[in-house]
């Protein structure tokens, strides 16, 4: 299918915590149910065993200290403009997604806007307004559109990394204007698919309905999800979920 403004998917990978294995899945995820016309851009240090059709770039260039060298701070620096190859809608991809369904909205959705998922709130949150901060897990903006992020973190750089955190909070705030994606597309696997304690540890997750793209925000990462999570804290474990293996 073709649209007037072309499509560039992106994700990032550094590090040995997720192999190659993670950006081939997105990549086939991807392709399988995206029908538009795109192309798809994985910023590493390591490009071995990436499938072909995947073009690879080096980590995004911006200036952090030694500190924040490899921290999702890093995700500041697809907002550069004139990136060799990387032209019109640009959506970002974190590596530990699931994609369910299909993903021709996450483009079809107002178009030419900044649109980011609204964080979930925590379980302690659960009579407080949902805070003002995006998921930087799925993230869609304009190629050529954004140097003013980068311009203002420069312009604050040593306030920025002392007050934000995780480092998402302050894009949501560089952002400016953003949109929010619809809630039932980019659901969050902790919050939507596992049961609340003590179900959780009794009843599988199950997958929460009109999902297009399922988060896996901090652990446990799909592949941890798919057997099952021990982990310590009782109220953080997950009984198996066979069906992440379909996806």
């Amino acid at each position: 299918m073709t649209r007037d403004c072309p499509i560039s998917v992106l994700t990032l990978k550094w590090g040995d915590r997720y192999g190659p294995e993670f950006v081939n899945r997105l990549f086939r995820g991807v392709s399988a149910n995206l029908h538009h016309e795109f192309k798809f851009f994985c910023f590493t240090d390591n490009e071995s065993g990436l499938d072909p059709g995947i073009e690879t770039r080096p980590l995004p260039e911006i200036e952090l200290p030694e500190s924040h060298q490899r921290t999702t701070w890093l995700k500041l620096g697809f907002f550069a403009d004139d990136q060799p190859g990387i032209e019109g809608d640009c959506l970002f991809l974190d590596l530990d997604i699931l994609i369910i369904g299909g993903i021709d909205c996450f483009f079809d959705f107002m178009p030419g806007k900044r649109c980011i998922i609204h964080n979930w709130k925590q379980g302690q949150q659960i009579f407080k307004r949902r805070p003002n901060v995006g998921n930087s897990s799925i993230v869609r903006w304009r190629a050529n559109t954004m140097q003013f992020v980068i311009d203002k973190f420069y312009s604050e750089r040593d306030w920025a990394l002392a007050n934000f955190a995780p480092p998402q909070t302050y894009l949501t705030y560089a952002l400016g204007e953003k949109y929010w994606w619809p809630d039932e597309w980019a659901r969050s696997f902790k919050r939507h698919a596992v049961p609340g304690f003590p179900f959780n540890l009794v009843r599988q997750p199950s997958l929460p309905p009109d999902t297009r793209i399922l988060v896996f925000h901090g652990r446990p990462d799909p592949d941890e999800a798919l057997p099952g999570f021990r982990a310590r804290k009782l109220h953080r474990r997950t009984r198996p979920a066979p069906w992440i293996a379909d996806y």
